[in-house]
């Protein structure tokens, strides 16, 4: 993926956690489920997951998420307004 694409996808997908209310992995009255929106944040930063299948809001635009692998990922977003997702040790 080209550096703008990325970039772009990047932004997108910050956006897109930063402005969901929505605590649930599925949001049945929304386009997009947070789930996919998830699954595509992780995906852009070259990490293995295949699809979310869990999401679980620790704070704001803060979400423990399980992959349908088992693996599982914090995704939020720093003060520095830049999206992070830091892999999680299974228990």
């Amino acid at each position: 993926m080209n550096r703008p694409l990325r970039g772009l996808a990047l932004v997108i997908a910050a956006a897109t956690l930063w402005g969901r209310p929505s605590l649930a992995a599925d949001d049945p009255g929304s386009d997009v489920p947070i789930a996919t929106d998830l699954t595509a944040v992780i995906a852009l930063q070259g990490l293995p997951c295949g699809k979310v299948v869990s999401a679980r809001e620790q704070g704001d635009n803060d979400y423990a998420v399980t992959c349908q692998d088992g693996t599982g990922y914090r995704v939020f977003v720093n003060p520095d307004g830049r999206v992070v997702v830091e892999k999680q040790a299974n228990e």
